[in-house]
């Protein structure tokens, strides 16, 4: 397994074309938007080798036997579901942000289901070439950004249908040894921290759409492939001097927009090559996972709980009455949260892969909390942190020769607490509730592994609700 140190210096050695306000990024790593990012990324290497980690960090792999971070691993029981949903939680209370290894890992894991499923419908050899890829990520202990969702230009028209075919990634040519694509995958979580992007289908397919019914794995800088940095509420605070009006110091999460313009994949990259009738089945799955994926929400609800209740303290109101019970509030919705992604790999089940998959309906129903909870976490946090989160001035003006004795007099809570801690507690929460870390955990938990409605509809699908109205029915003596 890689270190930290190996990991960030694997990236420097990559050619990644990226832009960022418009200007091409010369060094990535040490880009001063980039870095926390990458820091937090950094982090899952690094608590990997931590022996007091190891259980939740790491797994066997069951190609090799050999040992591997469990973002590379392929779950063969319900206990790694649960350890998954575990070191999530661990590494968003340990990051206060977006980690961004999941998607690649449920990505990995949706395709060990898919391609095993194609190739006894179809004779194909689509798993055989995902297990060489995948020993090849194990080996390599490689960060792979899942890339699913499309552009989708107009969202009542199908991919064949629309003006502009690039609203979703298709092929453009097929040659002797592979395929060409152009098109975008958009929103990608930890893009530019990547050294692979595992594309995938965004939604289910029709026959006359099976130019689009494709997945395949590349390296993160082969040629054609561009990257766009997503902005972020309050990202030019990173290229201050200072650190205290950042709120998060150290970590931070981004998403970007990733462009193929006729982007060559070898034959043995490909995984799905127009077998549309399987597309929905890979986004399924892969959503499945990806929405119990959302156990790092309930971390980084940890970090904001817990500044909360430093907030009161530093204020004095934290023996009041109301607080008390809004904090015990904040608690009960971030524990519901875990439940929902404990339940779901609870109940899981083994496939004829022989990978474990979450139990869908209570993985649709785990992310469909997470669309509401942790808003309203939020919305208690700002309650009790006062406006003077978002009205203090800058760490510059609390430095001032001039001014900055009118800033830690005036602001000043408790008589034992700085001006300065104080300052650096309520700017963490604004952070998490309203700057650059707000997009993973708010946003991100109302559109990250699709929308609410995308949930609705499938715990529709899921519930039995025939068997519900059968039972009814004979409780009350109905006879039909």
């Amino acid at each position: 397994m890689k270190t930290g140190k190996e990991y960030e210096d694997s990236l420097r050695k990559l050619n990644l074309n990226v832009y960022l306000f418009g200007k091409k990024v010369a060094n990535v790593v040490d880009d001063p938007i980039i870095r926390p990012s990458m820091n937090a990324v950094k982090m899952t290497y690094e608590m990997a080798a931590m022996p007091e980690y190891e259980d939740l960090m790491t797994a066997t792999s069951h190609i090799t036997g050999k040992k591997i971070n469990r973002f590379t691993h392929i779950h063969q029981s319900t206990s790694d579901l649960v350890k998954k949903t575990k070191m999530e939680r661990l590494l968003g209370a340990q990051t206060g942000c977006c980690f961004q290894r999941c998607v690649g890992m449920d990505a990995m894991n949706a395709l060990s289901i898919t391609t095993f499923n194609i190739d006894k419908k179809y004779g194909t050899e689509y798993n055989k070439r995902f297990l060489k890829y995948l020993e090849f990520v194990q080996a390599e202990d490689l960060v792979c950004d899942g890339a699913m969702t499309d552009p989708k230009g107009d969202r009542a028209l199908a991919p064949s249908q629309q003006k502009d075919p690039d609203m979703f990634l298709h092929v453009v040519e097929e040659r002797a040894d592979g395929i060409v694509v152009t098109g975008a995958k958009a929103h990608q979580t930890g893009a530019v921290n990547s050294h692979e992007i595992i594309v995938m289908p965004t939604i289910s397919m029709r026959e006359e759409d099976k130019d689009y019914a494709i997945s395949f794995a590349l390296p993160s800088d082969a040629k054609g492939i561009t990257y766009i940095y997503g902005r972020q509420s309050c990202d030019t605070r990173k290229l201050e001097k200072g650190m205290l009006d950042r709120g998060n110091q150290l970590f931070g999460g981004h998403e970007a927009l990733v462009v193929f313009e006729k982007v060559f994949v070898p034959w043995e990259r490909v995984f799905m090559y127009k077998e549309y009738d399987f597309a929905g089945e890979l986004v399924e799955n892969f959503a499945s996972y990806h929405r119990q994926s959302y156990a790092c929400k309930v971390g980084v609800g940890d970090v904001l709980i817990g500044a909360t209740q430093v907030a009161a303290d530093y204020n004095g109101a934290n023996k009041a009455s109301h607080v008390k019970d809004k904090i015990i509030e904040m608690n009960h919705l971030n524990e519901t949260l875990f439940c929902g992604s404990l339940a779901c790999a609870e109940e899981g089940s083994k496939q004829p892969s022989g990978t474990y998959l979450v139990n869908v309906l209570l993985a649709n129903v785990c992310k469909q909390n997470v669309t509401r909870f942790p808003y309203e976490i939020a919305r208690l946090a700002q309650d009790i942190a006062g406006g003077l989160m978002v009205t203090m001035p800058s760490e510059d003006d609390l430095n001032s020769p001039e001014i900055g004795h009118y800033v830690k007099k005036y602001f000043q809570g408790r008589a034992d607490v700085s001006t300065e801690n104080r300052m650096k507690i309520l700017r963490l929460i604004e952070n998490i509730t309203l700057g650059t870390a707000a997009v993973g955990y708010l946003t991100e938990s109302m559109h990250g592994a699709g929308s609410p409605q995308a949930q609705r509809i499938m715990i529709a699908r899921q519930v039995n609700m025939a068997e519900k109205m059968k039972t009814a029915k004979k409780l009350c003596g109905i006879k039909e």
